[in-house]
């Protein structure tokens, strides 16, 4: 068996643990002028304060002081749509201090009941969501909504900033991760569609969306078929598939396995099909033990070999489990990949 990335991965995940354990240390050193500050309304100081330890863990990474949902206060910490921090920003929130009554502690932008009163001053302009409106629609056999916000002021403004200010508007809606979960394509637009709603009335037409969802579970999953390099092809992917909801599994293990019986078309026949069935079935019994720490996501199989994608959480055993039971294959040499991966991009064809 040949394994590789490993140390790498193990490296990166030991830095961001470091980074992380530094600004905790930090927090409680700090704790109490950050309170004297939050008391005082004395905003930039408070600044001065957070934006540099926040950026010490990632400078990617974006920071907000919110109310809270039970504490006075909430601290943020957000990957701000970025895939690539996500699991950064969880773990983040994971290593922090039990919430007390003046701080809680979000690894995302939650939703506000109050965010149709809320307002934003975008380049010295007045953004009111009281004024946003959105033109929605349910693509067939999708479970996502597409949204074209509008507010009057976006003709003024140049169509990044527009775009901005939309996705601050629906993290404030629906919460950062339900954005992730459940908006598809996002575009800010200087005429108002036709079809428009008041944006307030986006949570109710997302929620109607999950509820028709809802049937698509941790155990379903989808066929595929298609071509690679003139070769066949079969996938089989799981459904839904998001890295927002796995958000520790950052870690990519890739288990290459040649199998010895195959079809014209290179596909696995015969006594390897079982082989192959076998194998996945005792990984899938080794990593069900503790769901929240990996998922078998997607397999492929083509020109004499299956690929079985998993995504992992550093701190579980599943590339030990990876390791062994590759070990024990028998058709043919096989190879574990461990990366860093944190969007998921190795399987980017088959998110939904």
């Amino acid at each position: 068996m040949r394994l590789f990335g490993r140390k790498d991965a193990d490296e990166g995940a030991g830095r961001q643990g470091e980074a992380i354990a530094g600004f905790w240390t930090w927090w409680q050193e700090t704790r109490p002028r950050l309170d004297s500050l939050v008391a005082s309304g004395e905003t930039g100081d408070l600044e001065e304060l957070l934006a540099p330890a926040v950026s010490a863990v990632d400078p990617g990474l974006v920071w907000e002081v919110a109310p809270g949902k039970e504490a006075a206060h909430a601290l943020v910490v957000t990957a701000a749509g970025d895939a690539e921090l996500r699991s950064l920003a969880h773990r983040w929130v994971k290593a922090a201090p039990p919430a007390d009554l003046l701080w809680e502690f979000h690894p995302s932008r939650q939703a506000n009941p109050r965010a149709g009163e809320l307002t934003l001053d975008v380049g010295g302009l007045t953004f009111g969501l009281d004024r946003l409106t959105l033109g929605l629609r349910v693509p067939r056999n999708q479970a996502r909504v597409d949204v074209a916000a509008y507010h009057p002021i976006f003709g003024e403004l140049d169509e990044d900033t527009r775009l901005e200010s939309a996705l601050l508007a629906l993290d404030w809606l629906l919460g950062e991760d339900d954005v992730a979960r459940w908006v598809g394509e996002i575009t800010a637009v200087t005429f108002e569609p036709i079809d428009a709603v008041a944006a307030v009335h986006l949570p109710a037409v997302v929620a109607d969306v999950a509820s028709g969802a809802s049937g698509a579970g941790d155990d379903e999953y989808v066929l595929m078929e298609g071509q690679t390099g003139g070769a066949a092809l079969v996938a089989t992917a799981r459904y839904p598939l998001r890295p927002v909801d796995h958000p520790l599994c950052d870690r990519h293990i890739a288990i290459t396995l040649p199998y010895a019986h195959r079809d014209d078309d290179g596909l696995p026949a015969g006594d390897s099909v079982t082989a192959l069935r076998d194998f996945e079935e005792r990984l899938a019994a080794r990593l069900a033990k503790r769901r929240d720490e990996a998922v078998i996501a997607v397999h492929l199989s083509a020109d004499g070999h299956r690929v079985v994608h998993v995504y992992a959480d550093p701190a579980g055993d599943a590339v030990t489990h990876a390791e062994e039971l590759a070990a024990g294959w028998d058709e043919g040499e096989p190879r574990v990949d461990v990366a860093h991966d944190p969007a998921w991009t190795a399987i980017a064809p088959f998110l939904t």
